[in-house]
């Protein structure tokens, strides 16, 4: 099989995969929740290392206390790390997002910017962070978003020989259209967390299972890298 045609099978199944998803989870939404896109960054932030239910139960006082990046940035920075403690690596995580909305409420007018490039000049925002504002505050599709679940299942789908998320997003960027790559990654995330987990995904009861290399190649269960599969898939989707 030529290269060209490699592609073209793997952005069908890719298509394939993305339309069975949506059938799946019709109402799959952001789990993170906000009100505002700097409510949704610092919500983000937060969410590194940490489940989306755990910073869910954080913001809330948060949001409360220091509602815009202004109130952020002039707060002590004590305070942000007391609130924020239980969703772990506080101490940066509060730096970070004080820096960023000091950043934002001097350079920014305020907002939170709406371009790549300036986004990824707030620190702690790297890209995911960046995909996830840009596409669920202003509906803008710049990338894909790669968390630990869109990382494990591209891999296990035979989408991406890598586990550096810079590269498996630009992988999943080259198969799939760019008005669907924010649902790609949110419904993916709902799938990891519901059926193909780390430990032990559910092969038996996957609506994917018979697009997925590793579920066709494995009768047991798969690490959260599966590395040890590598050549198999790779034979399966080639």
């Amino acid at each position: 099989m030529s290269v060209t045609r490699k592609i073209s099978a793997k952005k069908q199944r890719a298509i394939e995969i993305l339309l069975r998803l949506k059938q799946l989870y019709p109402d799959a939404t952001c789990s993170l929740n906000y009100e505002t896109p700097v409510q949704l960054l610092v919500a983000t932030i937060l969410s590194a290392q940490c489940t989306d239910e755990r910073v869910n139960m954080v913001t809330p006082e948060l949001f409360r206390r220091f509602p815009d990046a202004a109130a952020i940035a002039a707060a002590d920075l004590s305070e942000i790390e007391a609130l924020i403690k239980s969703t772990g690596f506080y101490r940066n995580k509060a730096k970070n997002i004080q820096a960023a909305c000091r950043m934002i409420a001097t350079e920014f007018g305020g907002e939170v910017p709406r371009l790549m490039e300036d986004l990824l000049r707030l620190p702690g925002v790297a890209r995911k962070t960046a995909n996830v504002v840009l596409a669920n505050a202003f509906g803008i599709n710049m990338g894909v978003t790669v968390d630990t679940h869109v990382k494990r299942l591209s891999y296990r789908l035979g989408l991406t020989q890598h586990t550096d998320p810079i590269r498996i997003e630009r992988d999943l960027m080259k198969l799939l259209p760019q008005p669907e790559w924010e649902n790609w990654s949110i419904r993916l995330i709902y799938h990891g967390r519901a059926v193909c987990n780390a430990r032990k995904p559910l092969c038996d009861r996957c609506a994917l299972a018979d697009l997925c290399p590793s579920a066709i190649l494995s009768e047991k269960p798969l690490s959260s890298e599966p590395e040890g599969l590598a050549e198999s898939v790779q034979e399966a989707i080639n």
